[in-house]
C-alpha cells in the first residue's frame, strides 16, 4: 500500500470513526435514562407493569443484537409499509438494547445498598431527597461502575454491527477498503483504532472508579 493509498484510507477510517463515535455517545445518550426509568418500572409494585418489563428485559437480553437492528429496520417497512430512517432504526434498536441490560445493572446496584443506611438517614434527620443523593445514589454508583463499564466497553464493539445495515462507520470502511485491495492491513488499523478507543474507555471509568473509592458499604 503507497502512502498515498494509505494517507487516504486514513481519512476514510477518520470519517467512519465519525459515525461510530456519534452512535456511540447517542445510543449512551439515550439509553442511561431509559435504563433508570426500566429499572423503576421494574421494582413497581404493580405485578402487570413489572411483568411487562421483565417481559422486555428478557427479550432484549435474550435475542442477538444484530437481529433487534434487522428488526425494528426492515419489519416496519415489510408490515406497516413505513420507511424509517436507517440512523433512527439504529439509535432506537440499540437503545431498548442496552437499556435492558444497563436497568439489570442499576437494579442490582440499588437493592444491595443495606435498608440500614437508609434508615440512618432518617435517624440523623435527612430528607428523602438528601438520604437519596447523599447516601443511596454514591453507594449504587460506586456498586454499578465495574459492570456499567463493562457494557460500555461492549457497546464501543457493538457499534461495528452497524454496519450490515451499510452504514460506513469504522468497521464498514475498513472492510471495504480491504476487499478492494485484497489486504488485511485496513481492518488491522480499525481494530488498533478500536483498541485505543477502549483503552480511551477503560481509563475514564478508572479514573472514576477511583474517585468513589471512599465510599464503602
Amino acid at each position: 500500500m503507497s502512502s498515498a493509498v494509505f494517507g487516504k484510507f486514513l481519512l476514510q477510517l477518520l470519517e467512519g470513526m465519525g459515525v461510530t463515535l456519534e452512535i456511540f455517545f447517542l445510543t449512551l445518550i439515550l439509553s442511561v435514562p431509559l435504563g433508570v426509568l426500566v429499572t423503576i418500572l421494574r421494582l413497581s409494585k404493580n405485578k402487570i407493569v413489572s411483568a411487562i418489563i421483565r417481559l422486555y428485559i428478557t427479550i432484549m437480553r435474550g435475542t442477538p443484537l444484530i437481529l433487534q437492528l434487522y428488526f425494528f429496520y426492515f419489519v416496519p417497512c415489510l408490515m406497516l409499509n413505513l420507511k424509517i430512517d436507517k440512523m433512527v432504526a439504529i439509535l432506537f434498536a440499540m437503545a431498548l438494547n442496552y437499556a435492558a441490560y444497563f436497568a439489570e445493572i442499576f437494579r442490582s446496584g440499588y437493592q444491595a445498598i443495606p435498608q440500614g443506611l437508609k434508615e440512618a438517614g432518617k435517624v440523623f434527620g435527612y430528607s428523602k431527597k438528601q438520604i437519596f443523593f447523599s447516601i443511596s445514589l454514591p453507594l449504587v454508583t460506586k456498586r454499578i461502575l465495574p459492570s456499567f463499564a463493562g457494557e460500555v466497553i461492549t457497546l464501543v464493539k457493538d457499534t461495528a454491527l452497524v454496519s450490515a445495515l451499510g452504514v460506513l462507520e469504522m468497521y464498514k470502511v475498513a472492510q471495504n477498503v480491504t476487499n478492494r485491495m485484497v489486504s488485511p492491513l485496513p481492518l488491522v488499523v480499525a481494530g488498533v483504532f478500536y483498541f485505543i478507543f477502549n483503552a480511551i474507555v477503560s481509563k475514564t471509568f478508572s479514573l472514576i472508579e477511583k474517585r468513589f473509592s471512599y465510599y464503602n458499604f
